[in-house]
């Protein structure tokens, strides 16, 4: 575990970094889910095996959880997490303290749930995030943050989850690059045999081809 101090936070992550990896991937939680979400942390595996480091990221404080688990309001607080996760993609092209070698190295941004609301606000104010994949998010969460993305996003949602899938339709319309990726049969939560492998896949086939370098 890592603890990453930014202007009125210290947030907790678990960091990953293989050998000669293609870039950085933050993972951006919402909807209550924190860093030990065992489908992000699934996709972070999948991620690290394909070569690209991860940031799993708890968003909220310890003491801002608390809170949250009583009244749900931080996790739709969109601009406290955009600004948490600016200042998160910051640090890591700095190079951590703990982690200096981060530096350099080209950042994506995977959003689940409201957490991709705020991955697409912070690309927008960050261009030099190199991709963004969303995973049953809630990009329209992002509002007039969507036409100023300009990294290339991919969209993945569940074929059985059809608000969201309105919601990301009509978002992939205001992005600047965006694909949409649909889960065949998956729910909200890809629970469904083989729909986490298949977004796991999608994503680090997203994330090598638009993070590598020279990408």
């Amino acid at each position: 575990m890592i603890t990453l101090r930014l202007p009125g936070a210290e947030l907790n992550g678990d960091l990953a970094i293989p050998d000669d990896p293609a870039g950085m991937v933050v993972f951006a939680h919402g909807s209550g889910s924190s860093r030990h979400s065992p489908r992000n942390r699934a996709v972070a595996e999948g991620l690290n095996a394909a070569g690209i480091g991860t940031l799993l990221l708890d968003l909220l404080t310890e003491q801002e959880d608390e809170v949250d688990r009583i009244t749900a309001e931080l996790r739709f607080d969109i601009e406290l997490l955009t600004m948490r996760l600016i200042g998160t993609v910051d640090a890591l092209a700095e190079g951590l303290e703990s982690a200096p070698h981060t530096a350099g190295l080209r950042i994506g941004l995977f959003g689940a749930s409201t957490g991709a609301a705020a991955a697409l606000a912070a690309a927008a104010a960050r261009p030099d995030v190199g991709a963004v994949v969303s995973r049953g998010g809630r990009p329209d969460l992002a509002g007039p943050s969507l036409p100023r993305v300009r990294a290339p996003v991919l969209l993945i949602v569940g074929g059985a989850d059809p608000e969201v899938l309105r919601l990301n339709e009509q978002a992939r319309q205001q992005l600047d690059v965006a694909e949409l990726h649909i889960v065949s049969g998956a729910t909200h939560l890809f629970e469904e045999p083989g729909a986490l492998e298949e977004v796991t896949m999608q994503a680090a086939d997203w994330f090598n081809r638009h993070l590598d370098r020279g990408a």
